[in-house]
């Protein structure tokens, strides 16, 4: 009676063994005697207790594994690149997945190793940042040949990171700087010469609006002139006597303009009663001279062209 219940708690837990849950995504490998025996998915299994183990457990998810790989370039310039490598195990592969690769890590670290070493030193710094996806592309390509054998898929291969060696990252920031520098330098010369341009564009302008109404001025001056002599010969006084006039006139305008400013320190000599009434008597004579002489080199030229018909 006393045995009974031993063996009875024996028996309850024997078949409580007989039963396992396998989770999604997941396969488990079942070995009978230490020789395989059986590959099991998700669900409710069942197993022969003592005669049959779970050997180990497979996960069927989609994984990741980063690898940092230091290497050379062409150029002599020591980069560390970081390649993350997204692989799973094929379903209908997880015996060869279980049982002929140990350690698939350690694997795939190596043939990226490998790829990576091999691709790189044949290119330049520069050649590196726009290749990139072909370096990852030949990794792939590399480590699908190799793990399918292994039961294993390559999802896809990512070039996540260049790092160059730390002084080479601050010569090529010195070097962009430059070129910002002189890039920024080259927009404020244009800037400068295109105010420079417009300035003296603008100061052309303002002297010849100047110089047009200086002409305007004179022209208008000239003709007002013009029908002043005009008016004074209809009253009995020549050209010679009325451009003289009109000069003393002007003269006398400007001495009373000036004495008009309090401030004015301006002195005009000689300045006497009779200085109006020399400077017309002179400036009449001279005019008569002007014309006499002019009259007579007419003649003088006249002559000449006469004599040499």
């Amino acid at each position: 009676m006393y045995l009974l219940i031993p063996l009875a708690f024996f028996g309850i837990i024997i078949f409580f063994s007989a039963f396992f849950i396998v989770k999604q995504q997941t396969a488990v490998a079942i070995e009978r005697f230490g020789k395989f025996h059986s590959i099991r998915n998700s669900g409710l299994q069942l197993k022969i207790p003592i005669i049959d183990r779970i050997a180990g457990k497979l996960s069927l998810k989609i994984q990741q594994l980063d690898v940092i790989v230091e290497t050379k370039t062409l150029d002599d310039v020591f980069v560390k690149l970081k390649i993350s490598v997204q692989y799973v195990v094929i379903k209908t592969k997880v015996y060869d997945a279980f049982y002929k690769l140990e350690y698939p890590h350690e694997q795939i670290t190596s043939y990226v190793f490998d790829v990576v070493r091999a691709e790189v030193p044949k290119m330049k710094l520069d050649d590196v940042f726009v290749k990139k996806d072909d370096i990852a592309i030949a990794v792939k390509s590399e480590l699908q040949d190799a793990m399918l054998e292994y039961g294993f898929d390559i999802i896809k291969t990512l070039v996540t990171d260049i790092d160059p060696d730390q002084q080479v990252k601050h010569a090529m920031n010195r070097i962009n700087a430059s070129e910002r520098e002189k890039i920024a330098a080259q927009f404020e010369g244009d800037a400068a010469r295109i105010l420079i341009v417009e300035k003296a564009k603008a100061e052309a302008e303002s002297k010849r609006l100047q110089g047009q109404g200086i002409a305007d001025q004179r022209r208008e001056i000239a003709r007002g002139l013009e029908e002043s002599v005009e008016v004074l010969n209809k009253v009995g006084i020549n050209s010679q006597e009325a451009s003289a006039l009109i000069v003393v006139t002007q003269h006398y305008d400007t001495l009373q303009a000036i004495g008009e400013e309090t401030n004015s320190n301006l002195i005009l000599l000689p300045n006497s009663p009779q200085a109006g009434s020399d400077m017309l008597n002179n400036m009449v004579a001279s005019f008569t001279a002007s014309n006499q002489i002019g009259e007579a080199m007419k003649k003088q030229n006249k002559k000449k062209d006469g004599d040499d018909k």
